[in-house]
């Protein structure tokens, strides 16, 4: 059971903790020293040891290659102590070296055409989407991977639910049409921009239906509020907005729900990036929030963000990974702060979330952390609640990569390390028992199970 109370006095800690020296990763004092990886993939503590259960390239039990850019994911329960990993592929529709179908595409039978969101007119289909991984911990073997969403664009983070799906997230706002993308030619059939839902019990494609109530806009995370069943997203843009989806059917996402955007109360400014001389968002100071109802959620024009903005809902500075903790929500923006290099938000919910009484007792949002040039962090991302009460951050930062654990008392402390490559990790997620720790290693694409000596 995730050690609740500990993570909500780590992460108040660490907002007031005096900015650490940046130190060298390979000194580390909390889990111990980083070594050298002798495979060049990933630097961990001594004790800690990996498999590497997914490589872009390799076959799939489905005869398909697994596609490259691994990015969000999400662990869930199998039979007989395997486990189901659910990885996004955050693929451009050009990108067909990469992709699960290489240079085969003509040669897919027509079933499995039909169940791309996008074909492109089978010219150019769009290449994003989900693989599934069942993996046993017991053999550190991956037993069987198949892909399970195809034809999505840029599925880049999402999230769990309790019901046991995982929501896909399309970055992207692309209009169907003929064009250019990346200087190449693309013609597509479809809308891009939504959230699509792959069950973790499917044993092959899902059909890739959009959500299209949740918006239409760069998603990129999502995190599901278990007491109602509201779905909270972050949107990767400068001045992005913070979502809620308020599903009229709890658990039926498809069946239809209210969209909306966070607004802060008695606010300076509707943004919080703190990119001013004076900055607009204190750090550690509760603010009292509303929300605001967001019309034409499925536009033709990317203005969702523009509109939301105008009615007074508050802006973030490229807002990114998202997840539950506690009785809150962590959120970061990659790019917030007065140095650029990230900030850490958390909203917790009213006890009346989503009904007329939360007016009464508002959802709160309190900005607890702000990356500066002597934090060991840098550019948070992806990030999970660790077993032992902690938070576990990605970084994407134009340095190496590595993850970044925020302990009881606010401290910083290494995981991991990428030296190897310029590639962000992501999609960073625990087994369901929490012995192992999955991440990608987003280019060219490989995921890691991880297990050591974890913490109590």
């Amino acid at each position: 059971m995730l050690n609740r109370r500990r993570f909500i006095q780590s992460i108040a800690a660490a907002a007031v903790t005096p900015a650490l020296t940046r130190p060298s990763r390979a000194t580390d004092r909390f889990l111990g020293a980083l070594r050298p990886d002798p495979n060049s993939i990933l630097d961990l503590p001594d004790g800690f040891g990996y498999h590497v259960i997914s490589r872009a390239g390799e076959v799939m039990s489905d005869g398909l290659r697994v596609p490259g850019a691994h990015d969000g994911m999400a662990a869930f329960d199998g039979d007989d102590g395997r486990v189901i990993l659910i990885c996004n592929h955050e693929m451009n529709t050009h990108w067909f070296d990469g992709s699960a179908f290489g240079d085969r595409y003509d040669a897919l039978p027509e079933f499995t055409k039909k169940m791309l969101y996008d074909r492109g007119s089978d010219k150019t289909p769009a290449l994003g989407g989900t693989t599934t991984t069942v993996y046993n911990p017991a053999t550190g073997e991956t037993e069987k991977q198949f892909l399970s969403l195809a034809g999505t664009e840029i599925n880049c983070a999402g999230g769990p639910t309790p019901w046991g799906s995982w929501l896909s997230c399309e970055e992207c706002f692309k209009l169907p049409g003929s064009g250019t993308d990346y200087g190449h030619a693309i013609t597509r059939d479809q809308h891009h921009g939504y959230v699509f839902e792959v069950s973790s019990a499917a044993k092959g494609l899902v059909a890739a239906e959009p959500i299209k109530a949740m918006g239409k806009f760069e998603h990129e995370a999502c995190a599901v509020h278990e007491d109602s069943g509201i779905v909270y997203m972050t949107e990767d843009r400068y001045h992005g907005l913070f979502y809620r989806y308020i599903p009229d059917v709890p658990g039926k996402l498809h069946a239809g729900g209210r969209l909306q955007a966070l607004a802060i109360d008695d606010h300076a400014s509707v943004m919080t990036h703190n990119w001013s001389l004076v900055p607009q968002t204190p750090v550690n100071s509760p603010m009292k929030t509303h929300w605001i109802d967001l019309n034409d959620v499925d536009p033709v024009k990317n203005d969702l963000r523009l509109r939301g903005a105008a009615l007074g809902a508050a802006t973030f500075a490229r807002g990114e990974g998202l997840c539950a903790a506690g009785d809150r929500f962590a959120f970061t923006c990659t790019i917030g702060g007065p140095a650029r290099i990230g900030q850490v938000f958390t909203y917790t919910p009213s006890p009346f979330e989503g009904t007329a009484n939360e007016k009464d007792k508002p959802g709160i949002l309190t900005l607890i952390a702000e990356a500066d040039a002597n934090s060991l962090l840098r550019n948070g991302d992806n990030l999970t609640m660790a077993p032992w009460g902690d938070l576990i951050v990605c970084e994407d930062t134009s340095n190496h990569c590595g993850l970044v654990g925020i302990s009881q008392d606010g401290s910083q402390y290494a995981i991991a390390d990428n030296p190897y490559s310029t590639s962000e990790l992501a999609g960073v997620c625990f087994s369901p028992d929490g012995k192992t720790l999955f991440v990608n290693i987003q280019y060219p694409g490989t995921t890691l199970a991880i297990n050591g000596p974890w913490p109590n």
